[in-house]
């Protein structure tokens, strides 16, 4: 009888139970639905830590499985941010619009709303004109559909003139990371139709859910970024347990052969390439309005850069380790650039890990690539007992003698 998928994997389950308990744990308590043991604001670094695991998750799957470093996800994350931030941002901006419309002595037509509603977003610009890319700013399902779309197509785009012309290595590294750079610098000038280095703002602010406390808001944002994680983490362990896994991994290893062996190895690694865009568009969505804001600074290389290093230390190929990385990472950022580490006094010189943060964490990526490539994931192989199988020289290839005992003791 053929196993199902979580009884093959059992360390899914594992992970599920571990993220259903913390949410259930920082839920009690939470200020807004528990015993307000946990700060709002700490609720939210949760939330928004719990999606920046979604996006380490989805790297991983690229990279950590398939050999793809992409230095743009982060592009693909922030654009998600800014089709949801559209929508909360105009919604938000009609309510107060309307509302202060209201005892006017005539009732405002239908385009002086508008109008005004294009003055409160785009004053900051010296702009009062909704841009072409604002058509569907008002539609919230049209929004969430373009939550995926728009960094999917992305993704297909480029990705589609990527891997037809077999860029590989390093250079396709290069050329994620300029695709990243050349969205970022469009994005911030103030005729790119998204109110240039002022971002959108405000996101935190819910349209129509002003009676709901920001207390209770983080938590509810708290469960959707943990069932996103959990829905996201469960279809890529789906992904790799199965063959098109093996054949991503193929690809890793030995990409001319598995070409040989007539897969299309372009047409897989669009697919994953499209797919992961696609989930890093839904984490960016569900991390903004968590966040309140959304600028074009946080699709700048850099931060695709930080993802990487958070996939590294937690060992990349394997899921858990990707996780754990950006969890980790994260916190203790958070630690460190919050102001709540100690400034450590030399004597000649005061260390302030505000500033010395970003050097800590280049430091620690250095150590574990030379140290320990394996990451963090490494650690909890060695307690699980996890081992590379010991063939003793057993046949490794469809004929005999692939390799012997004799060859396996060279």
């Amino acid at each position: 009888m053929r196993k199902s998928f979580l009884a093959q994997n059992p360390s899914v389950l594992i992970f599920l139970g571990i993220l259903g308990m913390f949410t259930l744990a920082v839920t009690v308590a939470s200020e807004g639905l528990g015993l307000g043991l946990i700060s709002t604001s700490f609720v939210k670094t949760l939330g928004k830590t719990l999606v920046l695991a979604l996006i380490a998750v989805a790297m991983d799957l690229v990279w950590g499985y398939a050999g793809i470093l992409s230095l743009g996800h982060f592009a693909f994350f922030g654009l998600g941010g800014y089709m949801i931030g559209m929508w909360l941002m105009y919604e938000r901006t009609r309510q107060i619009v309307v509302d202060s419309m209201a005892n006017a002595p005539i009732p405002p037509t239908d385009q002086e709303i508008v109008d005004a509603i294009g003055t409160q977003i785009f004053g900051v610009v010296g702009s009062s004109e909704f841009p072409a890319i604002w058509t569907f700013a008002d539609s919230l399902i049209i929004q969430l559909v373009l939550i995926v779309a728009i960094p999917g197509v992305l993704a297909l785009v480029f990705g589609w003139l990527a891997f037809r012309s077999r860029v590989t290595g390093v250079y396709l590294s290069i050329l994620t990371q300029a695709m990243t750079l050349a969205l970022s610098l469009y994005l911030f000038q103030n005729d790119s139709g998204l109110r240039g280095n002022n971002g959108l703002s405000g996101l935190q602010n819910i349209p129509h859910l002003d009676h709901v406390p920001q207390s209770v808001l983080s938590v509810w944002f708290l469960w959707a970024s943990a069932l996103a994680l959990a829905l996201g983490y469960l279809f890529s362990a789906w992904i790799v347990s199965g063959k098109f896994g093996s054949v991503i991994r193929g690809i890793r290893d030995n990409e001319a052969r598995v070409r040989f062996l007539g897969y299309s190895v372009e047409g897989y690694k669009l697919l994953l390439f499209t797919t992961t865009a696609m989930m890093s568009g839904i984490a960016g969505a569900l991390y903004y309005p968590q966040a309140g804001i959304v600028n074009p600074a946080e699709i700048a290389p850099i931060a695709s850069i930080y993802l990487a290093v958070w996939v590294a230390i937690g060992g990349r190929g394997r899921l858990y380790g990707a996780v754990i990385g950006a969890i980790f990472v994260s916190l203790v950022s958070t630690w460190f650039t919050g102001g709540q580490a100690p400034d450590v006094n030399l004597g000649f010189y005061t260390i302030s890990w505000v500033d010395w943060w970003t050097i800590l964490l280049g430091l620690s990526f250095v150590a574990v690539t030379l140290f320990a490539p394996k990451g963090m994931g490494g650690l909890f192989d060695l307690w699980a007992g996890r081992r590379a199988p010991e063939r003793h020289g057993a046949d490794l290839g469809p004929d005999q003698g692939a390799l012997r005992e004799k060859e396996a003791n060279e």
